[in-house]
């Protein structure tokens, strides 16, 4: 087993409790960093993150493709590719229904990188 590979089964993004304290509070550890830098850079682009707002969002928890595709002005290959980048990253679960996907968003790991971005308000000297 690698070095990169024993460090990285340290963190469990799918855990309910946060991985590690706010980075406001301190340093991110360089696995928690690895492990969580491809959900943030899948949500760096406007497409991905209006798509997992919109299956997080969901009514019922989760949402059709037919559903998702209608709502820009891009092609059917261009929104798979989104929703490939977003399950890649561990943010969303995908299931087949006959000819269509269904979409839900996967809680805890969204709730891990809140928790990792949570600052306290600044207190009143």
């Amino acid at each position: 087993m690698s070095k990169q590979s024993a460090s990285l089964a340290l963190v469990d993004l799918t855990a309910d409790e946060p991985c590690c304290p706010p980075l406001a509070e301190r340093r991110v550890p360089a696995e928690t960093a690895t492990q969580l830098a491809p959900a943030f850079k899948a949500l760096g682009d406007p497409v991905r993150l209006q798509l997992m707002s919109m299956i997080a969002s969901a009514e019922g928890g989760e949402v059709c493709v037919c559903e998702l595709t209608p709502a820009f002005d891009l092609t059917g290959p261009t929104i798979s590719h989104h929703l490939r980048t977003l399950r890649e990253a561990g943010l969303v679960d995908a299931e087949r229904r006959g000819t269509w996907v269904y979409y839900r968003a996967r809680p805890a790991l969204l709730r891990q990188l809140a928790a990792l971005l949570t600052v306290a308000p600044a207190s009143v000297a």
